[in-house]
């Protein structure tokens, strides 16, 4: 858990820094900071599903 923890912060911080410096604004870079992991998390769901509808395909056997 603490390892999730701190890559969570690690993300928080590289997201809140490349935002400021791209757009000098601190609410940007905090707005930014903030949405981009939740809009990540609903990627990566969305990504896991796509995934594991392919392999369940390739699973399939095939009957010549």
């Amino acid at each position: 858990m603490a390892k999730t923890v701190s890559f969570g912060i690690m993300h928080f911080i590289i997201a809140f820094v490349l935002a400021y410096l791209l757009t000098g604004s601190w609410v940007i870079g905090g707005l930014l900071a903030v949405i981009e992991p939740l809009v990540n998390t609903f990627g990566y769901a969305i990504h896991e599903r796509v995934w594991a509808r392919i392999e369940a395909r390739r699973a399939e056997p095939v009957f010549a």
